[in-house]
Order: C-alpha cells, then sequence, then structure tokens
C-alpha cells in the first residue's frame, strides 16, 4: 500500500518535512515572525497550506532562500529525500548588515568591560 501525497499540506509541516527546520515548533515561529513569503505574499500562520507549484521566500540566519515546491511529501524522511520536495529557483542572499557591530571587535582589544557587556546584550534584544 502506496501513501498518496496531499494536494494541499501546512506550510509548517512543509518545512519540517523539507528539513528547512528542525522542528514543527521552530517552522510555526518561522512562520509567525514574518520571515517566510508565499508566492510573494506574506505568511503570518503556520496553517497557510502550500500546493506543488508555489513559491516560498524564507530568511533562515543570514540568508534569503528563494525555494519552488515540487511535491508535498508525506513524511520527514532522510535528507537526499528532503531535497526532492523543493527546487532552489535562485542562490541563496547573504543579508546585508546581519552581523551586529559587537561581533566586530577588534583583534588584541581584550575581554570586554561591564559597560560594553551591557551594551551588547542591548543590542542584541536581550536586555
Amino acid at each position: 500500500m502506496t501513501e498518496q501525497a496531499p494536494a494541499r499540506l501546512r506550510l509548517d509541516k512543509w518545512l519540517w518535512f523539507a528539513r528547512f527546520v528542525k522542528s514543527r515548533t521552530l517552522a510555526q515561529e518561522l512562520c509567525e515572525s514574518g520571515h517566510v513569503t508565499l508566492n510573494g505574499a506574506s505568511v503570518h500562520k503556520a496553517s497557510t497550506t502550500v500546493k506543488a507549484g508555489d513559491t516560498l521566500t524564507l530568511v533562515l540566519g543570514p540568508y534569503k532562500r528563494f525555494i519552488t515546491v515540487v511535491e508535498l511529501g508525506s513524511r520527514r524522511g532522510p535528507a537526499p529525500e528532503a531535497q526532492l520536495l523543493y527546487q532552489q529557483t535562485q542562490d541563496p542572499e547573504r543579508l546585508i548588515g546581519f552581523r551586529g557591530e559587537w561581533e566586530d571587535r577588534p583583534q588584541g582589544e581584550g575581554r570586554p568591560t561591564k559597560k560594553d557587556r551591557r551594551a551588547i546584550d542591548q543590542l542584541k534584544g536581550w536586555e
């Protein structure tokens, strides 16, 4: 008995099947944060459905990836199987200014002071 892939699939499930994220919870957070566009429209709900032929733009870390959905799949398989679910339409774009100025400390300045660490925490949004 072979399983037929559905005509439509939840976006968070597809992102997890295609191994763009490690868990469905992370896929939901990615969608809700506005880092995913589907056919040019921003997606804010993980329950949005995708079908074969849809185009996705994903912001993952310092890169923006452009993907076309080829298949929906029925399970989270190994990486070679997951790569068959999508086709990359363009090379990933490196986002300009992704690294903060706190990551570009000149060599030899030593350990940051307490004041510097507080400024770094504020820049990173931890405070």
